[in-house]
């Protein structure tokens, strides 16, 4: 790829939608929740903007729960997802080769997930994908630390991940501006849950449209130097 701009030594990626499609799981998971409150819901994919963002605050925007009501939404989602939704995922195609060829181009990979870390990182373990990341940070079970923002100023101030080496990659508007909120750049993707308006809206610096165009990306950023 005919890319000239800066090189950097950290990639921070997101979780749901960027590494792994976890549609299912959380959409089931969701409704499962719903349920509770008698809201029944026939079209799972009415449910897709849920992932990505922390859930307690969709379960307010999409319908109107209180904060309270919110978090024990959120409780009974996990019943759910838990021992069932967590593992109704799968790995983006060719996302492996991406992580095998960044890492042996110099790159540092790092996770950060709105997804709780404990989540996080058993599926990278079930899909043996964790050896790659030299750190995974998501958010807390008790939701103290949600938004993407923060998790990613957790990843940096833990793993002293210098700002001016880092850029974050994920396919929502959460990402986009957890990046900015921590002055990084994002890689906005398309092949996840968010689309180009959302992406170009939040402020994406660059846009990429399937694996192969953020691996090629990711290696023509690589700084072989700081590796």
């Amino acid at each position: 790829m005919n890319y000239e701009g800066k090189n950097y030594k950290y990639f921070l990626l997101d979780f749901d939608g960027t590494v792994a499609n976890t549609g299912i799981g959380i959409t089931k998971g969701v409704a499962y929740a719903l349920k509770h409150y008698g809201i029944e819901v026939e079209d799972l994919n009415t449910l897709t903007d849920f992932i990505g963002p922390p859930l307690n605050e969709s379960f307010q925007k999409f319908f109107g729960f209180s904060a309270e009501q919110a978090d024990e939404a959120v409780t009974i989602y996990r019943e759910y997802y838990a021992p069932y939704g967590l593992y109704e995922s799968e790995l983006y195609e060719g996302i492996i080769d991406l992580l095998q060829q960044v890492t042996k181009a110099g790159g540092k990979l790092v996770l950060a997930t709105s997804k709780p870390e404990e989540s996080a990182r058993k599926l990278l373990e079930h899909f043996k994908a964790d050896a790659y990341f030299e750190f995974i940070a998501g958010a807390s079970f008790d939701l103290k630390m949600h938004r993407k923002g923060d998790v990613i100023r957790y990843a940096m101030n833990t793993a002293n991940i210098p700002k001016e080496q880092a850029i974050m990659i994920g396919d929502r508007s959460q990402d986009v501006i957890g990046a900015k909120e921590n002055d990084l750049p994002c890689i906005g993707v398309l092949y996840g849950f968010g689309d180009q308006e959302e992406l170009e809206h939040a402020g994406a610096d660059y846009i990429v449209e399937n694996m192969k165009e953020l691996t090629n990306l990711l290696l023509a950023m690589c700084d072989t130097k700081k590796a």
